[in-house]
């Protein structure tokens, strides 16, 4: 059964840093594509950052320049390393995973699995 299973949220200043962890298991090959997306209360999940099985990565404008994705295969474990946060970042947090060659980018509705999140709070 796969698990996805997200950490390192919290609450934090602005201008400060925060990485996001979220491991993976159930699952033994490495061609798989994941990414991160976030939502508010009242407001649409959106996509923040992907990393394809072949190191394509795409990234939400707004978030480009501060957000980095990364994996550690060895590890099952796929990053998000936030600098500069803002308010405006202020979210939960999901990773999600699409297993075998596809590059689902930033599309919500192609992955097929997903963590239960973590919380993300950013003040001014």
């Amino acid at each position: 059964q796969v698990q996805l299973v997200e950490s390192g949220g919290g609450s934090v200043q602005a201008g400060t840093s925060l990485r996001l962890s979220c491991q993976g298991s159930g699952y033994t090959t490495e061609i798989y594509s994941m990414a991160w997306f976030r939502q508010v209360p009242g407001k649409e999940r959106e996509g923040v950052a992907s990393l394809a099985y072949d190191g394509l990565t795409e990234y939400a404008e707004v978030v480009k320049g501060r957000f980095t994705i990364s994996r550690d295969n060895t590890a099952n474990t796929v990053y998000l390393e936030m600098n500069d946060l803002k308010p405006e970042d202020t979210a939960t947090y999901y990773c999600s995973l699409k297993l075998g060659t596809w590059r689902p980018g930033l599309r919500r509705s192609l992955y097929d699995y997903w963590g239960q999140g973590t919380q993300v709070i950013v003040s001014s």
